[in-house]
Parts: structure tokens; C-alpha cells; sequence
């Protein structure tokens, strides 16, 4: 979502500059900041770049360059004019001898006011603030595109990563429940030997599928591996995919929890250990992407 993008035009000797910059956000923010004679373009401006943009805040700028006062300014002759003839008239009848501050009177309220453009130069000015505001937005967007390239290979990385460490557990869990079996008659025969009774298999079996039952994590990683391919085939897409990515990415770690917690086996809970690091770090990059 980082970017910067800018434009400029001129009009009737007027030199307008538009400056975007985006930073990551959860949401969609935006801050427009326009001199005051150009304040009825902000909704039009916040339009345009809803349009264009879905996520992150976006800080708009425009700046008008060698603008006479005319054009920034009215000034209310009549109102100034009778203030400083009511001065005037104080002064003589007080005996006061001091000059009238022109500036600082231009100060009180309803004297200088921002200029209202006519209705021809207000769509002068609509139509090239647009046209710049639509260039620098194209800016931003391939500078933002920029970045998004180097954040899809850096998750498609850390999502390949996590698939061979997958690859290591899936055979692991047969490995685990057959070891599981052995251990249990095992440990059960030693403790009958001396009470001279025999093994029921029947039992055994019963309890070992239980164990089978209660640790079976082969729909967890199933279910991970389909949250792996959901999220690079949503890399692929140019729609808005952040949020999406944000709730697959949580999606993820759920599973590696579940897995984590349904295995006793040390290498298992090694691999989900690892697979938990890659999740955290894609979470972080897709706070990044729009």
C-alpha cells in the first residue's frame, strides 16, 4: 500500500501541483488538503480516488504556484473602506494622531476573504485538478505495483516453505500412530507378565483407535494446504486482495494450531513450530498489501 505519486498543469498562468502519498492501513483513510479557493473540489477528489484506491491512508496535497492575490483573495472594499473612514473620524474627534494599519485590518473577520471563482474557471480548474490528480494516482500505482511484486515472491516463499515442511509431516503421522501401537503393547505386556494374564487384542485395538482418533491431523493439513493454494491463486488476481489474504493468513495459523496440538510427536511439533514462523511472517506482509 506504500506509494508516492505526483502531477502538475498550468492554467491562466496558475501552476497546480498534486502530491499522493499512501501508507499501510487496515482501512481505507483518506487526508485531502486544497487551498481554500480550490475547497469545492474535495469531494470530487475523494471520489476519484476511492475509485482508484481500496486500502491504506492516503495523504492528497494540492498546491497552487504564482497565483496572484486575485485569484487566492477577495477583499471587501466597501467593509474596508467604511472601517477605515469610521477610524478616521475616531481619531479626529479624539485629537489621536496615528496611522491606520492597513494589513492588520485585513485581518479582522469578513475582510479578506478566499476568492469565489466563476463558474467558468471553476470548471477549469475541476477538470485540470482531475486530470493531474488521475496522473499521479497512476504514479502511485505502479510504484505500489512495484512493491506488491516483491511482497507476492516473498509469500510465495514463505507459502513454499511451508509446504515441504507438509511434505515431512504427512508421512510422519502414520509413522506416529504404528509407534503409538507398539509402545502400548508393549508397555501393557510388561506390566501383565507378572500378573500372568494375556493381552486382549481386542482391547488394544480399541485403544490405539482412540489414540488414531484424537491425533488423526490429516484434515488439518489438508485444510492448511487448501489455505496455501487459495492464497497464491489470490496473489495472482489485480482485484483487492489484502483483507482476503489477512483472513486466509489466520485461517492458517488456526490449523497449525489445531496440528500442534492434536501431535505428541517431537518432529511434528519441530515442523509446526517452523510453519508458525512462516505464518506470522506472511500475517506482517499482508498488512501491507492493498
Amino acid at each position: 500500500m506504500t506509494g508516492y505519486g505526483d502531477a502538475e498543469s498550468q492554467l491562466n498562468g496558475v501552476t497546480y501541483t498534486v502530491e499522493i502519498k499512501t501508507v499501510n492501513n487496515r482501512y481505507f483513510k483518506v487526508n485531502i488538503k486544497l487551498p481554500e479557493v480550490a475547497a469545492f473540489l474535495e469531494e470530487d477528489i475523494e471520489k476519484l480516488l476511492r475509485r482508484n484506491l481500496s486500502r491504506g491512508t492516503v495523504n492528497y496535497v494540492l498546491r497552487l504556484k504564482n497565483a496572484s492575490a486575485k485569484v487566492l483573495f477577495d477583499i471587501d472594499e466597501t467593509a474596508l473602506r467604511a472601517l477605515m473612514e469610521r477610524l478616521s473620524r475616531i481619531a479626529s474627534s479624539a485629537d489621536i494622531k496615528c496611522p491606520i494599519d492597513v494589513g492588520g485590518l485585513l485581518n479582522l473577520p469578513g475582510i479578506l476573504e478566499p476568492a469565489s471563482p466563476d463558474e467558468k474557471t471553476v470548471g477549469q480548474m475541476k477538470k485540470a485538478v482531475l486530470e493531474i490528480s488521475g496522473e499521479a494516482i497512476e504514479k502511485l500505482k505502479q510504484m505500489r505495483a512495484a512493491e506488491g511484486a516483491a511482497l507476492e515472491a516473498d509469500l510465495t516463499k514463505h507459502c513454499s516453505a511451508i509446504k515441504q515442511k507438509l511434505g515431512q509431516i504427512r508421512p510422519r503421522s502414520a509413522v506416529v500412530l504404528q509407534r503409538y501401537a507398539e509402545k502400548l503393547k508393549k508397555r501393557v505386556n510388561e506390566l501383565l507378565t507378572g500378573a500372568k494374564l494375556k493381552l486382549d487384542e481386542e482391547t488394544l485395538a480399541r485403544e490405539v483407535a482412540v489414540f488414531a482418533e484424537r491425533s488423526d491431523i490429516s484434515e488439518e493439513i489438508a485444510r492448511l494446504d487448501w489455505h496455501l493454494q487459495q492464497l497464491e491463486q489470490s496473489c495472482q488476481t489485480d482485484d483487492p486482495v489484502g483483507r482476503k489474504l489477512d483472513f486466509i493468513a489466520q485461517e492458517m495459523l488456526r490449523e497449525a494450531n489445531t496440528i500442534a496440538s492434536k501431535s505428541s510427536d517431537t518432529e511434528i511439533t519441530s515442523c509446526v513450530v517452523d510453519i508458525k514462523c512462516k505464518i506470522d511472517r506472511i500475517k506482517e506482509q499482508v498488512q501491507n498489501v492493498e
